[in-house]
Order: C-alpha cells, then structure tokens, then sequence
C-alpha cells in the first residue's frame, strides 16, 4: 500500500462517517418531536383528570409518560451515536492531516522533554514535530507516559529478554496495525474529552472506599421492595377498575418515592460527589475495554503489563458505566421521581453499586494499567501503518554493539531522504567529516531514531537494519543554562561526564556525538576530544562521531584497527551540490567561507567576481 491509497482510503472513510452524520441528525428531529409531542399529551392527561377524574385519565398520563421517557432515551442514544459517528470522521480527517505533513491534531509531548536524558533530547523524540508527534494518538493519560515511557526507556535485562520484549511489542503492532476499525474506534474514544488516568484511578479508590448501607443489599430488603412494587401496580388496577378513589394510588405512590429517596439518597450522592466529574472519562473506560474484549487479544495480550480477562474487565466497566447512567438521571428531577415511583431506581441503583463494589473493584487497577498500555500499542500500530514504506528490523542475540543498515533514511524526510548503507562494529569509532549542511548530525539522528523505533518493535526507515542490543547515549544539543551558572563549556562536560558515568555502569553502549567540546578553542578542542576518545575507547562502547575538526581523523591512521574516517562530500562548482551519500574517507570541501561570500556580497559589500 502506498501513501496515495491511504489517502485514498482514509477520505473514504471518512466520507461514509459525513453521510452517516446528516441521517444521525434527520432522526434527531424526530425523537424530539416526539418527546415534546409526548410530554405535551401527558400534561394535558393529567390536567383532565384534574377537572374530571377518573383513572383512565391517570393510566394514559402514565402511558404517555412512558413514551416520552422512550423518546428521550432513543434521543441520547441517537445523539451519542452522532458523537461517535464525528469522532470517527475526525479520526479519519486527522490521519489525512499526517499524511500531509500536518500534525498539529496530535499531542507533541513536549512535557516529557529532558536535556539530561541520555538520548531523547538530542534525538527529537519529544516536542513540536519530533518523533512521538507524528506517533501518538492516546486517548488517556496513562496512555500517553506509557508511550512515552518506552520511547524514553528501551527494553532492558539481558540481550535476550530485550529481544523477547520487543518481539511482544512487534508483534502486537503487527496484529493491531491490521486491525484499522478497532484502532479508529480506540481513537474515536478520545470525544468523551481528556481521560485523566490519575484522577479516574483516585475516583475509584475512593469509590472503593465509599460506605454503602449494607442493608440495600439483602435478601429482606429486596423482598420488601418487591412487595412495594406489586402494592402499587394493585393499587392502580384497582383504582382504574374499580370505586377505589385514585387518591389511594397517588398517596402510595408518593410514600414509596419519599420512602426510596430518604433511604438511598445520602449513599447516592456520596457516590455521585466521586464520579460525576468523571463520568464522562468512566464511560470511555467501559468504552475502551469493550473494545478490547471484542477484538482478538492473542497476539496484542502478551505485551500488555498484566495478565486479566478482558471480557471480565468490560463487565466491570460496562456494570459501573450503568451506575454512573444512573445517577445521571438522579439530575433530572422529573425522571427522579418518575422512576423512583415506579421502578425504585435509587433502590437497585445502590443494590448495584453494592455488588459493583464488591465483586469488580479489585480489578479495576490492572486494567486501568492494561488499558494505557494498548493505548499507546494503538499509537504505534497507527504509525506503522501510515508508513508502509518502512520495513522491521532485525534484532540479533549478543553481547557486542554491532548495527547494519541498507538504505538507512530518517523518518522525519518523508520521500525526499536519501538512503545510506552503513555497518557499525563492537567497539570501533566513526569519525565523520563534512561541510555544513551536508546530512552529518541528520545521518547521526537517523541511525538513532531508526535504534529507538526498532527496539520498540517498530518499522524502521531503512530498507534493511539489523542490530544487537545495546544503550544508547548522545551528546548533539548541548546548552548553557545561566539561571543555574553553568556556561556551555561546563554544561559540555558535565554531558561528557554523564556519558562515561552511564558506559561505565552499564556497558554495551553507542554513543552518537556531534562536535566534542564545542566551547572552546581548536587546539584545545583537538587534543581534548582525542583524550576522550581514548579514554572511552578501553569501555565497551561504539561510536558515531560528527566533527569539523580533520585533524582529528587522524586517529584513524594511528589505530585504525579502531578508528574510521567516513564523510559527507560536497561539490563546490558555481553553486554548491549536497548529495547526502555517506562514504569512506574525510571530507575535502568545505562551504563556510564560499556561503559567507556570496552572503557579503548580496549586502554589496564585495565584489564577488573579483
């Protein structure tokens, strides 16, 4: 599949969704003018039974007032199906907006970005346009640290549980990326607003929590409702079929209702204190694990953080999210009294959340957990599928740093990046030399990138990648921080310092260097960044490093058992020619002075034909 069939595929779809909202909304008018056709009758019932009496009157009021509850229940469903049906067509839209380079309806993640990370900042993987930019789609918060969380921190323990642990995210990807209905669904969840996982888990626990007269829930207490109930509908038989005065029916009515409201009220409105302001996020919950429960979990369940039964999980949810429909009536006074007479709603109302409570609510938490997990799982799969052009990579057992690429591209360049081969060996250096502008620090970020996507069982941007396992530590965009008196040249060596720091401790690591030392003078910056060199050169590291400085290339002559020269040419004629081809060697041309020239020259300051 190519770009333009999704393209092709997502308008589609997204056209069926516009088609399906216009006939949503000519039902809508309907239910609402049968609600209000209904509520009208039922009024007038009641007023002629007021001037005329008679339980006929009373029992069509009744009829009439069930019909316009119907109606308005088939209204909120028919609306939220409207709310579904634009949250699917947004879905679509917004993934029309990626193919074309616009990820503006996208979260950037910026809140995660962190300059002392050992490599994301230098890498792009989080803020405007970076790497989980163009990734994420939660719908959750949780969903949104867990993605993060693994962009941030690649698998670990031994090369052999890391590679196991990918293979479980691979493969989850895969299953879920062929799985596109259930990934806009998943998406279309997000209309119900923010899911706050934090503040939906401490809802819960205080729900837990809640004290809940445990009398509701007895077998007594159901008896003497079923009791209630059967006097009533007696009451009203008899007032509309015999000489019983239809005072009796109203005067036992209106002591039910007061009787159910002042028993469960107090619980209920503890209970609606709690959620109410989640209720929205609760129901997207319940939304989000039916989904899962419907789909096929075979190969996405095992890189899920804990092992729970989905379809339990949706009953869990899906019985909480008929308690919160349930004290969302309780706001609407009419439909309160209504169903409190009639159905002793408040009654069964705390009866569920009684059995709620106590057989659902200690798995809540795992599947909270669960679910933020297959949230960003979503994300990735979608970002696999938009790009078809990237293929999986290898992962290799072993204790070494070794990485080979054929056509290695990085991902942010879309169809204009060009592809270099390239082969990283256990503990060698890579000294790379170029002009400005020539794709070094590029080609560094895409052999990063492309070890980040790959370890989080992503396709990577390459037409061939095979790599071991390792850690990964980059110094590019190092930065002065003068609220706190570090200069740059400090802040350089303090990265420098975390670098050796975390090889040290931990070993089986390549590092991705862009200019050592920066801040300070060429002679100094020469010897400097040979004596790094050497030093972490007896560590089990591999490097990437991206210099100006030729002189230092010539480590590669004194070790080069160790230490290779590799360059980004240019072709300096009447104008400049980048080519962005990776080759062995060191870099002859440069470009500094030739650009400055031509920049002097256009503020008239020289004549650049002399």
């Amino acid at each position: 599949m190519t770009k333009d069939d999704l393209q092709r595929l997502y308008s589609g779809k997204a056209g069926a969704q516009a088609a399906k909202i216009r006939r949503l909304k000519r039902k809508n008018k309907a239910y609402v003018a049968a609600e209000l056709a209904t509520f009208i009758a039922a009024v007038a019932m009641v007023v002629a039974y007021t001037v005329w009496g008679g339980g006929l009157w009373l029992a069509a009021a009744a009829t009439l007032l069930a019909a316009y509850v119907a109606s308005r229940r088939l209204d909120v469903r028919n609306g939220e199906r409207i709310a579904r049906a634009e949250s699917l067509h947004t879905v679509c839209a917004n993934e029309l907006k990626y193919l074309g380079g616009d990820f503006s309806p996208f979260d950037d993640g910026r809140r995660y970005a962190d300059p002392k990370h050992p490599y994301t900042f230098d890498m792009d993987v989080f803020g405007p346009l970076s790497l989980y930019h163009r990734i994420c789609r939660t719908v959750t918060t949780g969903g949104s640290d867990c993605l993060a969380r693994w962009l941030s921190t690649l698998p670990g323990g031994t090369p052999g549980e890391a590679i196991a642990a990918t293979g479980r995210r691979r493969k989850a990807i895969a299953a879920l990326a062929a799985m596109g209905p259930l990934r806009e669904e998943f998406v279309a969840a997000g209309r119900h607003g923010g899911i706050d996982t934090q503040a939906v888990t401490d809802a819960l626990d205080k729900a837990k929590a809640l004290e809940v007269p445990a009398w509701a829930a007895t077998k007594w207490a159901m008896a003497a409702a079923c009791a209630a109930w059967a006097g009533l509908a007696a009451t009203i038989a008899l007032a509309a079929l015999t000489p019983l005065a239809t005072s009796v029916p109203v005067m036992y009515a209106t002591v039910m209702f007061f009787a159910v409201y002042m028993a469960c009220s107090k619980p209920l409105r503890s209970a609606g204190k709690i959620v109410n302001s989640l209720h929205k996020q609760l129901k997207a919950y319940a939304e989000l694990t039916g989904i899962m429960a419907s789909a096929n979990m075979e190969d996405v369940a095992p890189a899920l953080p804990n092992e729970a039964d989905a379809a339990e999980a949706q009953r869990s949810f899906g019985e909480l999210e008929g308690i919160l429909d349930g004290l969302d009536r309780r706001g609407n006074v009419l439909g309160l009294v209504i169903f409190d007479t009639f159905l002793l709603s408040d009654f069964f109302l705390v009866r569920r959340f009684l059995k709620w409570q106590r057989l659902h609510m200690g798995g809540i938490a795992p599947w909270i957990e669960n679910v933020g997990a297959m949230d960003a799982l979503v994300s990735m799969a979608t970002f696999s599928y938009n790009e078809p052009s990237a293929t999986q990579a290898e992962i290799a057992p072993g204790e070494t740093v070794e990485l080979e690429a054929k056509g290695l591209r990085h991902p942010f360049l879309g169809e204009k990046a060009v592809g270099n081969d390239f082969a990283i060996a256990d503990r060698n250096y890579y000294i790379v030399t170029g002009a400005n502008m020539a794709g070094k620090s590029t080609f560094l970020r895409a052999v990063g990138v492309n070890y980040i996507l790959a370890m989080n069982g992503m396709p990577v941007f390459a037409d061939r990648l095979r790599t071991t396992v390792f850690h990964l530590f980059s110094s590019m965009r190092t930065s002065d921080d003068l609220g706190h008196g570090i200069s740059y040249f400090n802040a350089e060596l303090l990265r420098l310092r975390q670098l050796m720091e975390s090889c040290t401790a931990k070993g089986r690591t390549l590092i991705i260097l862009d200019e050592i030392l920066k801040g300070t003078n060429s002679l100094d910056k020469l010897n400097g960044s040979r004596m790094f060199l050497e030093a972490v050169s007896a560590l089990h590291v591999s490097g990437l490093i991206a210099t100006h400085d030729l002189e230092l290339s010539k480590m590669a002559d004194e070790r080069p058992q160790t230490f290779h020269n590799w360059c980004f040419e240019i072709k300096l004629a009447d104008s400049i020619t980048y080519t962005y081809k990776i080759t062995p060697g060191v870099a002859r041309n440069q470009n500094a002075t030739y650009l400055l020239r031509n920049i002097i020259a256009e503020a008239g300051l020289l004549d650049i034909n002399q």
